[in-house]
């Protein structure tokens, strides 16, 4: 490999919104993901709601049908 024309690669830490929180290695300094194996459907057995209506409402008021 040549040198000097790869990023770097660091251990950092991985934030998901439930609060659960990953080391990994990155060439990114932080990183945020919205589900992890903590609190996705498939490894918990639950369903967990994520707040998707606040989104439509918004999308809705901003280009909702026109008269």
């Amino acid at each position: 490999m040549k040198k000097e024309i790869h990023p770097e690669y660091h251990k950092v830490i991985a934030t998901c919104i439930c609060g659960n929180e990953i080391e990994i290695g990155s060439t990114k300094p932080a990183i945020r993901v919205e589900i992890c194996s903590s609190c996705h459907p498939y490894y918990t057995g639950t369903q967990k709601i994520l707040d998707s209506e606040g989104r439509v409402d918004r999308f809705q008021k901003r280009y909702g049908k026109k008269k």
